[in-house]
């Protein structure tokens, strides 16, 4: 059990909890299930777990109330689900500080998919490790200034104007690839591929909002957008 991947699992139907929680426990992860909000939000104070899934509407705590109460304790990566995939909910979730969502219905094989793409990213599975992440950035050494803004790559640290700024491991992901080439253009399918591991095509806008939430925290002009083609990092 000590070495097995720890999901917790918000869901309030009993049919989608108990099916979800029998095929990922199939697939090897150890797994909470809770039935509402509340009870999620203890479990995770209480197991600390290595990700957690939770589903956008939920009784008493909602699943994006209990993500920016999540986050706001831990980086720990958040994929939520959602019923519906035009759905305000999804953005919300996101910029809430989720990492990734998946739509129901969902196929388990593709759930668990995710969710190991999500923990590769975070260095919890697939032999991944922080200082892998962002591609040249990571094997520069040293630290990227960039105006006011400075990129620890070893180190895995941003300062802004020389204060600590924090960031999600995949906003932190995000950041590395936008220094590895910076005044280079990065359509939203590239940073798709690299940062959230997608093999085939994604909904961008986890990426726009993603973008946006960096913005907020290293400067809204140091991240470009090129309009048709993507972002690019100010030199």
């Amino acid at each position: 059990m000590a070495d097995q991947t720890h999901v917790l699992f918000v869901e309030d139907d009993d049919v989608i909890r108990e099916a979800t929680q029998l095929a990922l426990e199939r697939d090897g992860f150890a797994v909470t299930a809770m039935p509402d909000g509340l009870s999620g939000l203890e479990a995770f104070r209480a197991d600390r777990p290595d990700i957690a899934l939770l589903d956008v509407m939920l009784p008493g705590l909602d699943g994006v109330s209990l993500c920016r109460r999540i986050r706001d304790e831990s980086t720990v990566p958040v994929i939520m689900l959602s019923a519906r995939a035009d759905s305000i909910d999804v953005v919300l979730g996101l910029e809430a500080g989720a990492d990734d969502y998946v739509t129901k219905p969902f196929d388990g094989a593709v759930l668990v998919a995710r969710i190991r793409a999500v923990l590769r990213r975070f260095g919890h599975a697939g032999g991944g490790d922080r200082a892998d992440a962002g591609g040249g950035a990571a094997d520069t050494g040293g630290v990227l200034t960039f105006g006011e803004l400075e990129v620890d790559t070893e180190g895995m640290e941003v300062r802004r104007s020389g204060r600590p700024v924090a960031l999600t491991p995949t906003e932190m992901r995000l950041l590395l690839e936008f220094s590895s080439a910076p005044g280079t253009v990065l359509s939203r399918d590239k940073l798709l591929e690299r940062v959230w591991d997608y093999g085939w095509g994604g909904d961008t806008r986890v990426v726009d909002v993603h973008v946006q939430r960096l913005r907020t925290k290293i400067g809204q002009d140091r991240i470009e957008t090129v309009r048709g083609f993507g972002y690019k990092l100010k030199a």
